[in-house]
């Protein structure tokens, strides 16, 4: 059963849930450095301004360069349909290439997260003091057979379906002493 070891292949694999940890890592990194920036802007307000009228004027000229070449280029479409059309087709072949860079570059920023993700979970499970949890729990299910589950009222966490192990639990300490 091939759909079946690809089920749990997929399944089992955390590189996902590293991708996101370390996703969360970079972002909560970002934005702790968001309220030095303000502080920064505000202190400078007046030579933000002067920046920001700069940047306007440059965009009205850029605006006003756009309109005289779009105009130009109008008047001057070429007449010939083949002419065109190899235009088209070289510029479709460059998206192609730039699609598949693209895509390249965005499984290298996949990986990257991911290991960053998985640094994350282990700085995790270290802070927390569980040596035991050092890869996630995986879950063996059966495609075949439909997986229940059921709400446990003194922990409020879903029952383990039957056969399958249960995952380490990290536990926090009552005593705050400790820390």
């Amino acid at each position: 059963m091939p759909i079946t070891d690809e089920i749990k292949k997929t399944l089992s694999d955390p590189t996902p849930l590293y991708a996101l940890a370390g996703a969360g890592d970079l972002a909560y990194e970002k934005l702790r450095e968001v309220p030095g920036k303000v502080e920064a802007l505000a202190a400078d307000r007046k030579g933000t301004q002067e920046k920001a009228v700069v940047r306007l004027q440059e965009a009205q000229t850029r605006l006003v360069e756009a309109q005289a070449k779009v105009t130009e280029t109008v008047t001057t479409l070429p007449t010939d349909l083949k002419a065109l059309q190899e235009k088209a087709q070289v510029f479709a072949l460059q998206q192609v290439g730039r699609a598949a860079e693209l895509a390249v570059r965005a499984k290298e920023v996949y990986d990257e997260l991911a290991v960053r993700g998985k640094a994350v979970v282990e700085r995790g499970q270290s802070w927390a003091g569980d040596s035991s949890a050092t890869e996630p729990a995986v879950v063996a299910v059966d495609a075949d057979e439909p997986v229940e589950a059921e709400i446990v009222e003194d922990s409020g966490a879903p029952a383990a379906p039957e056969g399958a192990r249960k995952a380490p639990r990290v536990r926090k300490s009552a005593d705050k002493s400790a820390e």
